[in-house]
This record gives structure tokens, C-alpha cells and sequence, in this order.
């Protein structure tokens, strides 16, 4: 970061001497895992250049845009709908639960044996450490697991501006029923902070500038199942991580412009690693920023990710909104049933997310599957054992982690994940 932003960072109520520790460390992450990979892409620079900026243009970006009068609101899901935050001129970005930091503040306030991404995010803004949680006038919170729910409380005694949203865990007509209901709720309280009525002819714009970023993503993935693979796990990883805080349209239009080059990489059979590299797909929790410890593992393991079931992966952009729709109403119905489709594991029961894992190993023409967990993170725990199962009778090879955010089983996880590739060669 050229610029300084120390003054910026003390005006939103930082911690500078944290904030610093806390870029020192992320920055330092990034050099090794992604700076140090060879024969990227050349539009990966914009990416590189996006991190390098995380906490610095980008939050300058949201603080000017606020003082223009638009409205900022974090969160932490995909299950919270951008289409309705662009409809009153609102920017969404997500926020800080990625790293392992100020645990021992968090866990004043949740047990020790919490997931990761909730310690993590509370964490963040205990310590003060995260300008997108200050930058934000609404921060949403969603009721998909116990953990999430309960955590909820003590936010509230943190900050003066959450908003909890109630999410269903059963795909029927009652669940969306609840849904519309609650995004219903959402869309009311965006109009009563932004002072903007959502309107048909806004919200029609606003869905068709989401599924734009989201069908660059998916070019994006479409491309990865060639072999060589044309980009690395961990750029593509970066890329849907990126997808949360960006600007929608410079992102969208970024994404184009390196799928463009992905298509002449794969003419060319240049790849981020060589021909016949085993190929593994990663499944399970999602991976916030700087949350890179797996795939760098898998990637140092001599093996390629070619995709992941995951929040920051397709399950966060697969699904388009229906364009059609003459009223706020039809689609406000059109965006509910988008987001019906999503395959959390907070759902039951979740037949539905086996045969997505099982299609995307055919898709991506993976050799088998990373199914990965955050400890204590209870739904996607449990419905491991089923997908195990529900695997290995489809003669698909499948390795289940469960990890946290700390280096501590660094070295475990790379032996294990070794002797996996190992076994795909024979």
C-alpha cells in the first residue's frame, strides 16, 4: 500500500498496532503461497493487486461511498441476497473470519470448542482489526447453525448495528415460504436505512448485475476441468474470495477478462501444472480470507484443485436469478427460489448436496475429493460421515479433514494428504 491509510483506519476505531500485525501476517502469507507459484495467469496481477489493497483503496472506497450517501452492509453468508443491496444503491462485502486471531478475546464470550469462522469473527472485531465490520451500517447476521444463532447474543452487546436474518434448514413449501418472509423483512429494513424505496425496474438491473459476476465465475470454473488445469486452486480460490468484497462490475469485468485468457492458456496446454497432475476437488466449509492452509497443502502435495463445493466456491455462484418479472414481487419470488437451490449443510434432509459433490468429481474430471471441515462446525461434521459413505460405494477416493485455522497439524495434514495423491497414482 502506497498510500497512507493510518488515519483513515484510526478515524473507523481501529486498533493500528494489532491492524499492523494483522497485515504483516497476511501479507506475508500471501508472498509464500501465492506469489511464490509459478506460471500464473497474468490477470491474477489484479487479484494480487485487489489483497494488496484489501483493507486499504477498497475500504477508502466504501468510506467515500457512505459519506456520497450509499448504505454499506456486511455479512458473512451467502444466503444474504446482494440482488436487494444493490437495488437501494448499497454495496455488500463480507466480512473478517478467516484467520486465527484474538481467540482468547472470543472465547470470553463462546467456548473454546467453536468453530473456527465464529471465534474468528468475533475475534476480529473485538480486537478491532477488521475496517469492513466499521465501514459497515448494517452487519448481517444469519441463523443457519447453532453456533452462528447463539453467537448472535454476544454480538449484540458488541455492536449497536446487527441484524439477525432467520434462515429455513427444510426444502419445502414452508421453508420458502419462511424465506420469503425473511427476505421480505430484509428488503423493508434496507429501504428504511438507505431512505430508497426498492423498485421493480432497480431491482431487475440489480439482479442482472449479480448474474453477471456470477456467470464469469462459472466461466471461470467451466475452464478448470481441462488438463492441464489452466489455474492453480489457490488463484481460483482467491478469485471467489474476492468475489465477496470487490465492486461487482470491475470484478465481473476482471473475471472475464482472465477467463479469456484461461481459454487461450488451455488452446495452448498451458497449464498451473503439468498434464496428468492428480486433481482433487475440495468440499465442505467455507474458506475466508486468509484461510489458504488447504489447498496451499494439496498444492504442495503435487496435486491441482480443480474445484470446490464450498461457499467461496460454486456453491457461493452457480445459481442464477430469474431476469423475468414485471413487479418487486415476482421477483422478490424469483430470488427466493435462487436461493432455495443452495446446498448448506444446515439443510435436512441434503440428498440433494451428495449428488452435487458426486456430479461436480464427474464435472471437473477429478481423481477424488478433499472433504474438508472446521472443527466443531456440527453440520457439516455430521453429514461428512453420510457423504464418506455415500462416496466410497461410488468408488470415488475420499479424504476427510477436519482442521481449524492455526499451522499446528500443518505438518500432519501434508503427510496424510501426500499418502492420499500417493494412493490415486497406483
Amino acid at each position: 500500500m502506497a498510500e497512507d491509510y493510518k488515519p483513515m483506519w484510526q478515524e473507523l476505531g481501529l486498533d493500528i498496532e494489532k491492524h499492523d500485525a494483522l497485515l504483516e501476517a497476511v501479507g506475508q502469507m500471501y508472498g509464500e503461497n501465492f506469489l511464490s507459484q509459478e506460471n500464473r495467469p497474468k490477470g491474477m496481477e489484479y487479484f494480487d493487486f485487489v489483497v494488496s489493497e484489501i483493507h486499504g483503496l477498497r475500504i477508502k472506497e466504501l468510506v467515500d461511498a457512505r459519506k456520497a450517501g450509499r448504505t454499506v452492509i456486511g455479512s458473512f453468508c451467502v444466503y444474504v441476497p446482494e440482488e436487494l443491496i444493490l437495488a437501494i444503491d448499497g454495496i455488500s462485502v463480507g466480512l473478517c473470519a478467516g484467520a486465527e486471531f484474538a481467540f482468547d478475546m472470543a472465547e470470553n464470550y463462546v467456548p473454546r470448542n467453536t468453530c473456527s469462522l465464529i471465534k474468528s469473527a468475533l475475534g476480529f472485531k473485538l480486537a478491532k482489526v477488521c475496517p469492513y465490520l466499521e465501514s459497515s451500517d448494517l452487519v448481517v447476521g444469519e441463523n443457519t447453525c447453532d453456533g452462528k444463532k447463539k453467537s448472535h447474543e454476544h454480538w449484540q452487546s458488541i455492536i449497536d448495528n446487527l441484524y439477525v436474518m432467520d434462515l429455513p434448514q427444510v426444502k419445502n413449501d414452508n421453508g420458502r415460504r419462511m424465506l420469503l418472509e425473511e427476505y421480505t423483512r430484509f428488503a423493508a429494513k434496507l429501504e428504511e436505512l438507505s431512505g430508497k424505496k426498492i423498485e421493480a425496474g432497480k431491482l431487475q438491473e440489480s439482479i442482472a448485475i449479480v448474474n453477471k459476476k456470477r456467470k464469469a465465475m462459472n466461466r471461470i470454473y467451466a475452464l478448470r476441468n481441462a488438463d492441464p488445469a489452466p489455474i492453480s486452486g489457490l488463484d481460483a480460490l482467491l478469485i471467489s474470495q474476492v468475489f465477496f468484497y470487490d465492486d461487482p462490475v470491475r470484478f465481473t469485468d476482471s473475471v472475464n477478462a482472465i477467463a479469456d485468457e484461461l481459454e487461450e492458456r488451455i488452446k495452448n496446454k498451458q497449464g498451473a501444472a503439468a498434464a496428468g497432475t492428480p486433481r482433487l476437488m475440495v468440499a465442505g466449509c467455507p474458506m475466508a480470507v486468509p484461510n489458504w492452509k488447504l489447498p496451499a497443502i494439496i498444492e504442495d502435495s503435487n496435486a491441482v484443485v480443480v474445484g470446490e463445493e464450498l461457499c467461496t466456491g460454486e456453491r457461493g455462484h452457480e445459481y442464477l436469478t430469474d431476469e423475468n418479472g414485471s413487479s418487486v414481487d415476482e421477483m422478490m419470488g424469483n430470488i427466493v427460489d435462487r436461493y432455495m437451490k443452495i446446498h448448506c449443510a444446515v439443510f435436512t434432509p441434503n440428498t440433494e448436496r451428495l449428488e452435487k459433490i458426486r456430479d461436480m468429481h464427474d464435472r471437473y474430471n477429478a481423481d477424488g475429493i478433499v472433504l474438508y471441515n472446521l472443527q466443531f462446525c456440527q453440520p457439516y461434521q455430521i453429514e461428512s460421515g453420510l457423504i464418506v459413505d455415500d462416496l466410497k460405494k461410488s468408488g470415488i477416493p475420499v479424504l476427510q479433514i477436519d482442521t481449524d485455522y492455526s499451522q499446528e497439524d500443518a505438518g500432519q495434514l501434508q503427510t496424510r494428504v501426500e499418502a492420499f495423491v500417493e494412493s490415486m497414482k497406483g
